[in-house]
C-alpha cells in the first residue's frame, strides 16, 4: 500500500512538473510574440531604408546636371530644383536636405532649413568619413502631413512657373507649412505621433567627401505592417511549437511512465545484485582475515577459538560445530562450536553420513533424508555435514544447522560454508604439520625424549625463571653402565632396546614441568625445575632402582640387568649457567662411576671441578678422601669409561674412546 501511494505521488509530481513546464513555455512564447517582433521589425526596416536610400541617392545624382559641382559650390540650378522636387513626389521621401562638405544645408525641401549647419557629432565623425548614419525619431503627425501637403503645392507652382527665384518659393513654402501646421494644431490629431526614419548618405567623389544627403521618410505604416506580420509568423511558429511540445510531452509522459516502471524493476534487480556483491565482498574479506589469523595460530586450541569467533560473523544465521579426528583416528573429538550450536565430546565416523559417504551431506534437500546420529536430537531443521579434507585426507567434520527462523535462506550459505571448511581444513593440516616438524626438531627419534638443543634451551629458561622467582632447580645426569659391552655381546638392536627402556623409565619419572632428554649416546639428562636438593636425590635414587628393576628379553634370551650411574647438581650452588650445571652433574656422574657405578652422587663444592682424572686424584675437595680410600687404576678406569661413552651416531659401529678430561667443552 505504501509503495503504491508513493508511486502515485511520484506520478502526480511528474504530471505537475510537466504542466508547469508547459505553462512556463506558453508564457515565454506569448512574451516572445509580443516583444520579439519589435527589434526584428526595426532591423528589417533599417535594412530596407538603407537599400532605398542608395536608390534615392542615385536618383538625385542622376537628375542633377552636375552633382559634383553643385555639392562643391553649394548651389542648385532651377532645373535641378525642379527634378529634386519630383523626387519627393515619386518616392516615400517627404523631406530631404543637401549638405556640402562643411555640413551646411545648401538646398532642402524645407526652405527654412537652408543655410543651417549640421551640429551633430555623427555627421563629422561618421558621415564625413563615408559611412551611412541611420536613426528613427517620433515626430508629430501634423509635421509629416503638412510637409507632404506643401510639397504638392510646390510641385504645382513649379509646373506653372518654371525657372523663377527659388528663394521666394522657399519662403512661400515656409509660410504655407506654418499655416498648415496651425490648422493641425487645432485639430483632433494634434497629439498624434509618427515614426520617421532619418538617414544620412555621404556623397563621395574619387574617395573625397563632397557632401551628404539626408532623407526623411515616414515608416509608421510600414513598421506596423511588418510588426503584425512578424507577430503572426511568430504566433504561428509558437503555436506549432507549443502543440508539438504538448504532443511530445504526452508521448514522453506515456513512454516515461513505461520506462519508469521498467527502470524500477531494473533498479530493484541491480540493488539486489549490489547487495549481493557487498555481501560477497564482506564474506571474502572475512574469509581472508580468517585465513590470515588461522595461519598465525600456534596450536589447535587457539585455532578453534579463532574459528568459533569468525564463524559467528561469517555465518550468523547458522549454528555450527567442528570435530577433529583423534590421533588414533577411531573417534572425532568435539573442538569448537558457535551461535548456540551443540558439540559432543566424541563421535564415531560411522555416526555421520557425510563421513561415511565421503562428501557433503545435506539434510532436507531430498524427498527422503536420514538424520545423522551425531545430530540427534533433531528438530527437523536443515543442516550440512562438511567433511574437512586436507592433502587428500579427512581430518575432521564441520556441522552446520539452520538457526531458528532462518530455515528459508539457509541453503544460500552452502558455497560460503564449503569455503570456510576448506580454510579450516588447510589450517588444521598446517598446524599439525608445524607441530610434527617442531616435534621432530626437538625430539630424539629413538627414545622420543628431547634432544640436546631443546635441553639447552629449556635449561636456560629454567635458570632464568629461578633467578627471577627464587625457585629451586636441579639437574640429573644419567649414564648407562657398560653399554659398550651390551652392544658387543648382544648387538646394536639390543642396545637400542635398552636405550628405549631407560628413556621410558626417565619419561615416567617426570612430573609437571620436568623433562627428560637424551643429549647423545647412552647419556640422559633430567631437568627438575621447582625440585629441592633432597627431593632431587630421592628422585635420582628412585630412578636408579626403577631402571635396575627393568627386565628385557631380546629374542629367546633375557638380557642382563641394566644399571645406571647418576650425578646430581643444583642451582645456584653448582653454577648459574647451563654449561656450569651440566659440568657439575657430569663431575658427580664421574664420581659415581669411580665408586663402582649403579649409584647416585651429588656434586660437591660451590664450583664445578675439572673432569681430569689426574686432577681429581690431587683434588683438595671434601670428596677426595672418599676417593682415596678406594684406590683407582686410572688406566683401567680410563679404558672402562671409554667403553661406556660412545658417540650416538657411532654406537653401532666403531666406538671412539673419550678421555675422562672434558673440563670445558
Amino acid at each position: 500500500m505504501t509503495n503504491t501511494f508513493t508511486e502515485l505521488l511520484r506520478t502526480f509530481r511528474r504530471g505537475m512538473g510537466l504542466i508547469g513546464f508547459l505553462s512556463i513555455m506558453l508564457v515565454i512564447t506569448l512574451a516572445a510574440v509580443y516583444w520579439a517582433p519589435a527589434p526584428i521589425a526595426e532591423r528589417l526596416i533599417r535594412d530596407d531604408i538603407h537599400a532605398q536610400a542608395e536608390l534615392w541617392k542615385k536618383q538625385v545624382i542622376l537628375q542633377m546636371d552636375d552633382a559634383e559641382n553643385s555639392f562643391t559650390t553649394s548651389s542648385v540650378t532651377a532645373h535641378d530644383q525642379r527634378f529634386l522636387r519630383l523626387l519627393v513626389e515619386a518616392t516615400d521621401v517627404y523631406r530631404f536636405h543637401l549638405f556640402d562638405s562643411s555640413g551646411k544645408i545648401f538646398w532642402s525641401t524645407d526652405g527654412a532649413q537652408i543655410g543651417t549647419m549640421a551640429e551633430s557629432d555623427y555627421f563629422h565623425q561618421l558621415v564625413a568619413k563615408g559611412l551611412v548614419y541611420y536613426k528613427t525619431e517620433d515626430k508629430p503627425a501634423w509635421e509629416v502631413t503638412a510637409a507632404q501637403h506643401i510639397k504638392v503645392q510646390q510641385q504645382a507652382a513649379t509646373d506653372d512657373s518654371y525657372g523663377h527665384d527659388h528663394t521666394h518659393d522657399q519662403g512661400h513654402s515656409h509660410e504655407n507649412l506654418t499655416s498648415v501646421s496651425q490648422s493641425y494644431l487645432t485639430g483632433d490629431a494634434a497629439d498624434a505621433m509618427r515614426q520617421v526614419a532619418e538617414i544620412y548618405v555621404p556623397f563621395m567623389h574619387n574617395g573625397h567627401f563632397d557632401g551628404a544627403i539626408e532623407f526623411y521618410t515616414d515608416i509608421t505604416e510600414t513598421r506596423a505592417n511588418i510588426l503584425n506580420r512578424v507577430r503572426l509568423l511568430l504566433a504561428g511558429i509558437a503555436g506549432a511549437v507549443v502543440m508539438t511540445m504538448i504532443t511530445a510531452g504526452m508521448l514522453l509522459h506515456r513512454n516515461n511512465a513505461r520506462h519508469v516502471t521498467q527502470l524500477n524493476r531494473r533498479n530493484d534487480k541491480e540493488r539486489d545484485i549490489i547487495d549481493q556483491q557487498l555481501r560477497l565482498a564482506r564474506e571474502v574479506q572475512l574469509l581472508g582475515e580468517l585465513n590470515e589469523w588461522l595461519q598465525s595460530s600456534h596450536s589447535l586450541e587457539e585455532l578453534f577459538e579463532m574459528v568459533a569467533r569468525f564463524m559467528t560473523h561469517i555465518l550468523p544465521n547458522a549454528e555450527g560445530s567442528v570435530y577433529v579426528y583423534s590421533n588414533s583416528r577411531d573417534v572425532l573429538d568435539g573442538s569448537a562450536k558457535w551461535n548456540g550450536g551443540t558439540v559432543k565430546p566424541h563421535i564415531h565416523p560411522e555416526e555421520c553420513w557425510g563421513l561415511r559417504r565421503g562428501r557433503t551431506y545435506e539434510y532436507g534437500a531430498s524427498e527422503v533424508d536420514f538424520v545423522c546420529d551425531h545430530a540427534e536430537p533433531h528438530d527437523g531443521r536443515p543442516y550440512y555435514c562438511f567433511p574437512i579434507l586436507a592433502h587428500g585426507e579427512t581430518v575432521g567434520l564441520m556441522h552446520l544447522r539452520a538457526a531458528a527462523g532462518h530455515e528459508a535462506n539457509f541453503r544460500q550459505n552452502k558455497k560460503l560454508a564449503r569455503m570456510c571448511a576448506e580454510q579450516i581444513s588447510m589450517a588444521i593440516a598446517n598446524v599439525r604439520m608445524r607441530d610434527q616438524l617442531q616435534d621432530q626438531s626437538v625430539r630424539d627419534p629413538l627414545t622420543g625424549l628431547f634432544n640436546r638443543r631443546h635441553m639447552t634451551e629449556t635449561l636456560r629458561k629454567a635458570i632464568g625463571n629461578s633467578q627471577s622467582t627464587g625457585a629451586p632447580l636441579s639437574l640429573i645426569a644419567v649414564d648407562v653402565d657398560h653399554f659398550k659391552k651390551f652392544n658387543d655381546n648382544h648387538g646394536h638392536d639390543a642396545g637400542d632396546m635398552i636405550l628405549r627402556a631407560v628413556g621410558s623409565a626417565l619419561e615416567k619419572a617426570c612430573d609437571g614441568d620436568q623433562i627428560a632428554c637424551r643429549p647423545g649416546g647412552e647419556e640422559f639428562t633430567l631437568i627438575l625445575p621447582g625440585v629441592y636438593d633432597a627431593d632431587a636425590l630421592i628422585k635420582a635414587e628412585a630412578l636408579r632402582q626403577a631402571v635396575e628393576a627393568i627386565s628385557l628379553r631380546y629374542g629367546d634370551k633375557t638380557l642382563p640387568t641394566v644399571t645406571i650411574s647418576l650425578g646430581v647438581s643444583h642451582y645456584p650452588q653448582h653454577g648459574s649457567m647451563p654449561q656450569d650445571l651440566m659440568r657439575s652433574a657430569d663431575e658427580a656422574l664421574y664420581e659415581a662411576k669411580a665408586h663402582g657405578r649403579n649409584q647416585v652422587q651429588q656434586a660437591m663444592g660451590a664450583a664445578p671441578q675439572p673432569r681430569d682424572a689426574s686432577v681429581a686424584n690431587t683434588s683438595t675437595d671434601a670428596s677426595a678422601p672418599a676417593i682415596e680410600d678406594t684406590p683407582i687404576d686410572v688406566k683401567n678406569w680410563d679404558q672402562d669409561r671409554a667403553s661406556d661413552r660412545t658417540d650416538p651416531d657411532a654406537k653401532k659401529g666403531d666406538d671412539k674412546p673419550s678421555p675422562p678430561a672434558v673440563a670445558a667443552q
